[in-house]
Formats: structure tokens, sequence, C-alpha cells
């Protein structure tokens, strides 16, 4: 059987765009979201499977790896995807958003992994894929050795910065669970909100930003709507010479309670960056200590 790639085009829009200019984070597992929604459509259609009531996927990780900036531009990034493992009961998908030159060669924004579990809508029990799924997923598996594996982190609430996650009724997906590119929208704001404070603590340093080189978010349990704010905490468990690494949890306790069940994980590295050069930069010396101080007990690697 002829293995194939599915392409989808995806069309950007200016509010994309973050304040260095570049695409944000969160808007690439948005088109990610719809370059998989094409291909399980093209898949359905391909196989001549009807669209029924079984037919419902949950996202249970995301691994997104950032490889260049992305700008505006009118024309859309094309985005290829592909089966890359079939389980039992559940699947993952294979994704690289690029720009493609009329002479073949490409230039890489984006690479990514993201897996899949069936559900049963009506109740939202988990289930097994069935011969049919199987059947429509098999002309685009690229099976492979490598495998994804689950975001392991470790977030002690006493030394966490804690951030209150507020779900919005848009927040929703079909389902009426948030969906799952808010997750790292809420990873993000939690983000900023904790490292605000490296703006007084680095005001003796030239400015140098940070970009996002690696994300990782596992779902554990569905996010719903909620008067009531969740909880996100977030450590940083690695400061090198170029970079550094935050460990963050979403809790489904209020009012900054260290219990709570875990709803969400997620792992990120982020990159020192300057903003004139557009590339990744050594902080000059001093700067490492800074940030460590700056931050205070939220640092625990």
């Amino acid at each position: 059987m002829t293995r194939v790639r599915h392409r989808y085009d995806c069309p950007l829009r200016w509010g994309d765009i973050d304040q260095l200019n570049h695409v944000n984070n969160v808007k690439y597992v948005d088109y990610l979201q719809e370059a998989r929604g094409a291909l399980l459509h093209a898949c359905r259609t391909a196989a001549g499977v009807e669209h029924h009531h079984n037919d419902a996927y949950v996202v249970r990780r995301h691994e997104v790896t950032f490889r260049a900036p992305l700008r505006f531009r009118f024309q859309s990034v094309s985005i290829e995807s592909w089966v890359s493992e079939l389980r039992t009961a559940s699947f993952t998908l294979d994704h690289e958003v690029f720009e493609e030159r009329p002479d073949g060669t490409r230039t890489v924004y984006l690479r990514a992994r993201t897996v899949l579990a069936p559900f049963v809508l009506e109740t939202g029990a988990p289930r097994r894929l069935d011969d049919q799924e199987r059947t429509a997923l098999a002309p685009y598996a690229e099976l492979g050795e490598v495998r994804s594996r689950p975001v392991l982190v470790d977030v002690p609430r006493e030394r966490a910065a804690h951030y209150p996650v507020q779900v919005r009724f848009s927040d929703l997906d079909i389902y009426r669970h948030v969906n799952n590119v808010k997750y790292f929208e809420y990873f993000q704001e939690a983000r900023i909100a904790s490292l605000g404070r490296l703006r007084q603590g680095l005001r003796d340093f030239p400015r140098i930003a940070s970009v996002i080189a690696q994300a990782d978010v596992e779902y554990v349990a569905p996010i719903t709507l909620r008067p009531q704010s969740y909880d996100a905490w977030s450590v940083i468990s690695r400061i090198g010479t170029k970079s550094m690494a935050i460990e963050s949890e979403i809790t489904d306790g209020t009012d900054r309670s260290a219990g709570g069940a875990v709803l969400a994980r997620s792992k990120v590295a982020l990159v020192f960056f300057d903003v004139e050069t557009q590339r990744s930069v050594t902080p000059p010396p001093g700067f490492r200590e800074a940030l460590v101080d700056a931050l205070g007990d939220m640092v625990v690697g």
C-alpha cells in the first residue's frame, strides 16, 4: 500500500502574532488542530466511513518542537500530517509546519507529535479503535520506533508560583470541555505571570527576550466551565547558559489549595533570544545569578 502524508494549507491571521512579531506558540497548536481535523475528514472520506456517534477523539498529549520563527504573511503555511503509531486504544499523529520553495527545499518552522484516544461521546468512556478507523488511518501510516512518552514533572507546591486559571465560555469545544489548544494558553499565562518579577530583577542588563524551543503538554483529565478558578503551579527546573526549563501543573483545587487532582502537566524549554539579531544568545556574566535571585524559591533545579 502506498503511504502518503496529508497536506493542509493553513491561513494565518493578524491576531496570531505576538510582541516579537512571530506567530505565538499557542497559535501553532491551533494550526495543528485544523490540520488534524482535515486529515481525519480525508481518512473517513477515502475509506467511505460514515461519521457516527462513536467517532470522537480526545487529545492525550502534545510534544511540540519549535524550529524557526514564523512571521505574518498573506500566504498560507503548509502542514504535513501522518500516522506514526497505531495502538489498541490510541493513535499518534506527527506533523511538520513548513514553507516549501519552488526548488523543493523547505524552511521548517515546527515539528510536533499528538497522541489521540477515541472515546464514546455519549458516556465519555474510553474505547478501542475499531476496524473501520484502522482501515481509514492506514494509508497515512508511517509507523516507526520512536514513541511518544508521558510528560513527567515535579512541581512542589511550597515553592511553586501560583496562577489562578479562569475558564471562559469561549474556551470550550464541542464536547463541552476546555479545548486542548487553550491549555497551552493557560500555561502561557501562568508562565508570563510567574516571570513578571524578572523585569525588576534584570533591570541592570540589556533586554534579553525568551522564545519557546520545546513545549510538551499531558492532558490528564478534562477541564470544564465553572465559576471558580483552577490552580496553575510553576517552577524553574533548570537554568542553563542559553536556556531554562519550566515545569507546571494545573489542578482542580481553588484558592491556592495545595491539594486537588492534577488535570494537566507541562514542560517547556525557553531559549534566551536577542530581539535585534533574531537569534539565540548567551546572556552576559552575572545574568544567571540575577535570574536565580529574582525568581527566588521558584528555582528548584
